[in-house]
């Protein structure tokens, strides 16, 4: 099982990428490791956050997609009716654009650090976009 560690907005995360329910992603994921960005908070889809990758091809496609992450999955939208994106749930997200309803790949999981979810959501929502930092455990 592979692990990844999050810096994000001042907190610590663990995860597991989700390698046996959506290969592809997880492997072009890891193809970009280490990799820093910042994510800013949702603007349709309820409480998550996101990093915006505009017309960036990964050239993947769907695998083990959902409209519903839970709080703490991972998401990637590959493109297409909307810009490309990785989403963070923290709490109830039921992931849209402006072109309606969307499903992104359900690529990584946070196994540790899940309580701090709520505060980073807050911090990203009220303070502004923060950095994250994604790394091989």
């Amino acid at each position: 099982m592979q692990m990844i560690k999050i810096m994000a907005g001042g907190f610590a995360f663990k995860a597991r990428l989700e390698s046996e329910a959506a290969p592809k992603t997880c492997a072009r994921f890891l193809e970009l490791l280490p990799y820093s960005e910042r994510i800013i908070h949702v603007r349709w889809s309820g409480e998550g956050c996101w990093i915006p990758l505009g017309d960036t091809d990964l050239g993947l496609g769907f695998e083990n997609a959902t409209s519903y992450p839970a709080p703490g999955h991972f998401i990637l939208y590959p493109g297409g009716y909307s810009e490309t994106e990785i989403l963070l749930a923290y709490g109830g997200v039921s992931f849209a654009s402006k072109m309606g309803q969307l499903a992104g790949n359900h690529f990584l999981t946070i196994t540790e650090g899940l309580e701090q979810l709520p505060a980073l959501g807050n911090k990203v929502l009220w303070e502004g976009a923060q950095p994250i930092e994604f790394s091989l455990d």
